[in-house]
């Protein structure tokens, strides 16, 4: 081994092995990664979060139906964030419609909006 001995990224013990072994164990390897990637899992887990809440609202309002109108207000009222989906689709019509997964909806006039669900292929 060479006289300058490598320490552990994680918890600055000694690390013996491969030459090239970053880390003590496989727990602080993970540790480590972890926190190096934890501003980037929070991120993606909020998001994730807004979208699931998004399609259980839209889902609700459909109640099993194909295609609802429901005014605007109410949709911010049930926690709604219209600023995210995962997708969008432009018709023949020119009408563009925002889609979480495989429910979508389309913003009309008046403040309605016409909530519509993806036939499985």
């Amino acid at each position: 081994m060479s006289s300058v001995e490598r320490v552990c990224l994680e918890c600055g013990k000694g690390v013996y092995g491969r030459s090239d072994k970053r880390f003590c164990d496989d727990a602080c390897r993970n540790a480590y990664n972890n926190k190096l990637n934890s501003d980037q899992t929070n991120m993606v887990r909020n998001v994730n979060n807004i979208l699931r809440k998004n399609r259980r609202i839209l889902l609700e309002a459909l109640s099993g139906e194909g295609m609802i109108k429901i005014q605007r207000e109410k949709l911010k009222r049930l926690g709604f964030d219209f600023k995210f989906h995962t997708h969008t689709f432009s018709n023949n019509k020119g009408q563009t419609y925002n889609f979480i997964y495989e429910t979508g909806y389309l913003l009309l006039e008046n403040d309605w909006v016409l909530i519509v669900q993806k036939k499985p292929l």
